[in-house]
């Protein structure tokens, strides 16, 4: 294992289309809920301990060992909204071809045969840690700053927010960003055993209504 494909793996240029989705905070900013570094904050926080320890059990499951088209499935059912379905999966297609590209590997060939439209983003993140050498915690850790890091880029496009205070609420959050990569690691280990009635099934019903409206925006700056 090389730790240093951890930093290219978790690299905003790593081309896996993740710059086009500001993970709810377009709809976010629209509806006031985000107006600045504090709101920023809040919403992170509340992505971090709901979406965010969800995805990063999933990767660190697939990266432990566990069966993506299982891991799929409990994915999609943790996933209410049929529009963060398909961007997790438009998402998930995007990442598979940059880590094919990066790191060939039998496991992402094989996921891409099986799912030809996309497996979802979280699944795709722990193959694509095993086919660098990496390990589960090492995915949980990258679904957790995406889930973080995604929100606070898109919202100083979105709202002109000077960047140092969005990059100042991203290292606020490291503390948590720790405690939910253990939990997140701790289920996805026991997914080996137990299967996936292991994974945390945080919810955040806001988001989830947040993605179906902003889906049906005629005009949008970001995918998701």
């Amino acid at each position: 294992m090389t730790r240093a494909a951890l930093l290219v793996l978790a690299d905003g240029r790593f081309p896996a289309g993740g710059h086009a989705h500001s993970g709810g905070a377009e709809e976010a900013v629209k509806a006031g809920r985000i107006t600045g570094a504090a709101g920023l904050e809040t919403f992170c926080r509340g992505r971090l301990h709901t979406a965010g320890l969800v995805a990063a059990a999933l990767a660190a499951a697939a990266a432990a060992g566990a069966d993506p088209a299982e891991l799929d499935a409990a994915a999609d059912a943790r996933t209410p909204s049929p529009a963060l379905r398909l961007a997790a999966r438009k998402l998930g297609r995007q990442l598979a071809r940059a880590a094919r590209a990066t790191w060939p590997s039998p496991e992402l060939d094989a996921l891409a045969r099986a799912f030809p439209k996309g497996a979802h983003q979280p699944v795709v993140l722990g193959l694509t840690a095993r086919a660098a050498g990496l390990g589960p915690a090492d995915a949980a850790y990258c679904a957790v700053y995406e889930s973080v890091s995604g929100p606070a880029t898109a919202v100083v496009r979105l709202l002109s927010l000077d960047p140092f205070e969005a990059t100042a609420v991203l290292a606020r959050l490291a503390p948590e960003l720790d405690r939910v990569v253990d939990r997140a690691v701790a289920a996805g280990h026991a997914v080996c055993s137990d299967g996936t009635d292991a994974l945390p099934s945080a919810s955040a019903p806001l988001l989830e209504i947040g993605a179906e409206a902003h889906a049906a925006w005629p005009v949008r700056l970001f995918a998701s």
